[in-house]
């Protein structure tokens, strides 16, 4: 065996034998996803009990398990078998299973001891599925608590085992094979970012093929960027044999795409990062990578997934350059220059994922809070709570407790709408045969071309034309692929094929039952925008027919930054609407007619198909909506005005003058956070804002101070003072503290001596003395300076604009009057 990781063999053995984890890091092409499961095979500790290996993906899971029965020189199912979505290969003899990461969570959900598995290996575990990280999570509880003689055997090429080691414990060993690659020549091409992608591509590619020798591996961002750089090469009429690798490629296309090319003719692979990790492509001795991937990002805020294209990670640029080392030396041409920084790793999918099927998976083990379990990386809180609220509206969980409808969910291998969805059909013919059409569209590819139109019944026709014979406008292979998911689901559900489209109205139902947040209402008559139930602005293509329609449920949208795009969606009658919605009384502050109003209404998510007024709400629902609309409004609402601000300002300056004494913080701010406690006893029977306007606000703010300082404040902060004159001269407050302000006529004041004053003599009052016409004359808070410096001064004047007044020459004995003294003789 001439596999690099031969070598480190007897130390993982040895490793295997006394840890219970063990981290394993080897270099692309070592060797370890096909050497290593068989090397282990027949382990003292496995007491003849099986390995199961994990894959992240179909393709790898069905190559790595063919290669390595061809090893052993025996079919795949029998020694070493696998289990994919709808597709199994084992036997009674299988002793290694390879297995996608969703198959082995099935397996853990119906065996929670994993009983007859001794190993469970994580292959390539860089890569951070969400599924990898949530089957690493149960596996160390099932090791924990159900099996410690459990082994588990983490493996990759690129791998953060420092980062590993802090979650799963300083002891884990790690395990290094240096590997024996071929060496790699990088080369960089700059090329004008301007220029589109499939042009630059196809550049290089001509480049290579004049240049290079060896078939050519090219990594591209997804199916579109593949198609459109192979419609280019095929105008070229080049000597090559092209192949295109993707996910969503039937398994017979894929597998074409790695056997060695057999006819001498030079072989090109366009491929997505489907080909980064496990597989072999026989004969590719050159790796172009454009540096850019396709990735799904899951926003909080719209609840939806969008797809990015986002540039490679250097962990996953390394491992493309590896590629093209596997089998001999390689070059590898990187479309990019060679001084632009690429961020080191890639982020686990677990944070940008949507966690539905997380959460439905967890609450089928018991788990109600995120923390329960050992993560490597933890869900966000954001997105976990968003899960959950999807699975309450899917009625998959009640109260954090997986319901019967949430385990027939999860008995089936697709995302918890979509099992929803076919979970809850009536059962009978037609319909099943419909919903399972249904699903097998949305899972696949879509067969039309854009300018098709966003209709989910249009796919749907082609499908059933397609099984009947009938003329069709699709493409050939994916209508073909998603012929084969529908019988697939109809096999589950043992239903029949129904090609009649007679039922085809009911495809906007369906949906709803799997996106219920995604009901749009159009916002205009036969306009493009429409209004979904959780709140977001979607559009229609331009003159797309599904215009004439009033409801929509929309599978298919992008989040989008102000308003987000329908690429798949189906009408819905209105009048389906209504048994579907949830009924509930509902009381709100209507604004025009100032009043509390209390409706039934009927609603899916946030949008209201039907309501109608119903009988007055409780005393403390009224209260609660009172209390919300003044919040929002302001205490003006309550017809807060001078004579309350003044209370107020008095009560503020008191709070900062006499800090110890506990008087309270009465800012508007404050009044309002506590405005259930001192407003609610007043609001029985108040229903309208006129009722609101004749309550007693003064008195119930004065119920606000303890009653020790409800007796003070008159005292030490007095609304009014009298003077010399006999008058009570209000006086004007300010909630920052500062000097309060008495206005008041000159005249008024003769005889006094010294500055009025609040607050027990501690703050003197700023005086504005005003002429008899009660304009200001002087601003002071030293009426002694006043009277001996500026009096006189201010005498002559008076005299002169009032001569009718008297106006003597020693104010400090002089009567003080309220109005006209004449002067005697």
């Amino acid at each position: 065996m001439n596999y690099p990781v031969a070598d480190i063999i007897p130390a993982l053995r040895e490793k295997l034998q006394s840890d219970k984890i063990v981290i394993l890091q080897a270099p692309p092409g070592a060797g370890k996803s096909t050497v290593v499961p068989i090397e282990l095979l027949d382990e003292d500790w496995l007491a003849a009990q099986k390995i199961i290996m994990l894959e992240p993906r179909r393709l790898a899971a069905k190559s790595v398990a063919q290669r390595m029965a061809s090893m052993q020189q025996q079919d795949v199912g029998e020694k070493i078998g696998y289990r994919v979505r709808f597709d199994t290969k084992v036997s009674q003899q299988t002793k290694l299973e390879v297995v996608t990461e969703g198959i082995l969570t099935r397996m853990i959900q119906s065996d929670n001891a994993l009983e007859g598995v001794g190993l469970v290996i994580f292959d390539e575990f860089h890569e951070r599925s969400l599924q990898a990280d949530l089957a690493l999570a149960l596996c160390l509880q099932v090791q924990n608590v159900l099996r410690p003689d459990l082994r588990i055997l983490i493996m990759s090429a690129t791998l953060d085992a420092e980062g590993l080691k802090k979650v799963l414990g300083n002891e884990v060993p790690v395990l290094t094979s240096e590997g024996k690659q071929f060496p790699i020549k990088t080369q960089y091409l700059v090329q004008k970012e301007e220029e589109w992608l499939n042009k630059r591509v196809v550049s290089a590619i001509r480049k290579v093929i004049d240049e290079e020798e060896g078939d050519v591996l090219v990594f591209l961002p997804g199916a579109g960027e593949i198609q459109r750089v192979a419609d280019d090469l095929e105008q070229l009429n080049l000597n090559i044999r092209l192949h295109t690798l993707y996910a969503d490629l039937p398994y017979k296309q894929q597998e074409e795409a790695l056997l060695p090319n057999r006819e001498s003719i030079r072989k090109i692979v366009l491929s997505t990062s489907i080909a980064e990790t496990s597989l072999t492509i026989e004969g590719v001795k050159v790796v172009i990578d454009c540096g850019y991937a396709r990735v799904p990002r899951f926003d909080i805020r719209s609840g939806l997934t969008r797809l990015e294209t986002i540039r490679i990670t250097k962990d996953s640029a390394d491992q493309r350059r590896g590629r093209a080392g596997r089998l001999g030396p390689g070059v590898c041409y990187r479309l990019w220059a060679e001084n632009l920084a690429l961020v080191p790793q890639r982020k686990p999918e677990i944070l940008e994922a949507d966690l539905s099927s997380l959460a439905l998976e967890l609450m089928q083990w018991g788990i109600k809070e995120i923390d329960e379990l050992t993560w490597i990386t933890s869900p966000p809180v954001g997105a976990w709570s968003q899960a959950k609220e999807l699975l309450q509206q899917l009625g998959a969980i009640d109260n954090n407790i997986i319901t019967q409808q949430g385990k027939q969910m999860l008995s089936l291998p697709t995302h918890p709408r979509i099992a929803h969805m076919l979970t809850i059909i009536p059962k009978n013919k037609a319909m099943l045969s419909l919903v399972c059409d249904l699903a097998a569209v949305l899972e696949e590819r879509d067969p039309l071309q854009k300018e098709s139109g966003v209709d989910v019944a249009l796919r749907v026709e082609a499908l059933q034309k397609f099984r009947k014979g009938g003329r069709y406008f699709a493409d050939r292979n994916i209508i073909t692929r998603i012929e084969k998911l529908s019988a697939q689901w109809r096999k589950a559900l043992k239903a029949e094929a129904y090609n009649e489209d007679n039922l085809n109205h009911h495809l906007g139902e369906l949906l709803l039952s799997a996106y219920p947040e995604r009901l749009a209402q159009q916002l205009e008559k036969h306009g493009e925008r429409y209004k979904m139930a959780n709140g977001r602005v979607v559009k229609l293509p331009a003159n797309d027919p599904l215009m004439r329609e009033a409801w929509l449920c929309t599978a298919q949208v992008d989040a989008g930054q102000k308003e987000g795009k329908i690429f798949l969606a189906a009408a819905v009658d209105e009048k389906s609407l209504k048994p579907l919605a949830k009924e509930q009384e509902v009381a709100i502050w209507d604004d025009e007619r100032e009043m509390v109003a209390a409706f039934t209404t009927w609603r899916i998510g946030n949008v209201v198909i039907d309501k109608k007024p119903a009988a007055k709400p409780s005393t403390e629902q009224t209260q609660q909506i009172l209390i919300e609309t003044i919040q929002a409004k302001g205490l003006k609402y309550l017809g807060f005005d001078e004579i309350h601000e003044q209370w107020q300002s008095r009560v503020l300056c008191l709070q900062q003058w006499r800090e110890k004494e506990g008087w309270p913080n009465v800012s508007e701010q404050a009044l309002l956070e506590k405005l259930p406690e001192w407003l609610t006893p007043y609001l029985n029977n108040i229903y309208k804002k006129s009722d609101l306007l004749k309550l007693d606000l003064l008195m119930m703010l004065q119920s606000i101070l303890p009653w020790e300082l409800s007796n003070r404040l008159s005292e030490l902060a007095p609304a009014k003072l009298s003077v010399p004159s006999g008058s009570d001269i209000k006086l004007q407050y300010f909630a920052d503290g500062r000097p309060p302000v008495m206005e008041v006529r000159l005249q008024e004041m003769f005889g006094l001596l010294e500055t009025p004053t609040v607050n027990e003599g501690r703050s003197k009052i700023m005086l504005h003395l005003l002429s008899p016409g009660y304009k200001p004359v002087q601003v002071t808070q030293d009426l002694k300076s006043f009277w001996q410096n500026t009096y006189h001064e201010v005498r002559k004047e008076l005299r002169m604009r009032y001569p009718r007044h008297h106006w003597p020459e020693d104010p400090w004995t002089a009567e003080a009057v309220r109005g006209v003294k004449r002067h005697k003789g």
